[in-house]
């Protein structure tokens, strides 16, 4: 990883962070051990980790309201591609509507990837401070996930730190 520029270091200091927080809430809630989480290369999803003791992939992918909260976060500038979709997203004055613009965005740009993996999952982290998981279960039948997606679970956390628990999106439940 010595090759990494800072950007990614800290693409994948956030991912690992995401994550983290992802697995203490997902065996809180539900029970089941997982633990030992790893990076992985560009190829595979983001990083591994063992869910009762099978390898399971989690492809992870951030939530921002705005440029400017995506900014202050990453502390570093935005893509072209990132700065277009948000400054887009910027024009809705409605927060539950940018909420559901920016998931379904990201949903279905996940849904066209393809991974070398067995079994992945997507953990999509929102840094919005105004969203929870309350929120999002809320909004649920509004969110569009993808009938065709490479994802065996598609799950949220809440909020930035994780306070507010995780939501499943691909289920009715």
């Amino acid at each position: 990883m010595a090759d990494l520029s800072s950007s990614d270091m800290e693409k994948i200091q956030l991912e690992h962070q995401a994550a983290k927080l992802f697995m203490r809430a997902y065996e809180r809630e539900t029970g089941r051990e997982i633990r030992h989480l790893w990076h992985n290369q560009p190829v595979r999803p983001d990083v591994s980790c063992m869910l009762e003791g099978s390898k399971l992939d989690i492809e992870v992918a951030h939530l921002y309201g705005s440029e400017e909260e995506a900014m202050n976060i990453l502390r570093r500038p935005l893509s072209e591609e990132t700065r277009a979709a948000l400054e887009e997203q910027s024009r809705e004055q409605n927060t539950n509507h940018r909420l559901l613009s920016a998931l379904n965005r990201i949903l279905a740009q996940k849904a066209t990837k393809s991974y070398k993996s067995q079994r992945v999952w997507l953990l999509i982290r929102n840094a919005h401070p105004q969203w929870n998981a309350h929120a999002i279960r809320h909004l649920r039948r509004h969110i569009c996930v993808p009938r065709h997606h490479p994802f065996e679970q598609i799950w949220i956390l809440g909020d930035f730190e994780g306070k507010s628990g995780i939501v499943r999106l691909d289920t009715e439940a």
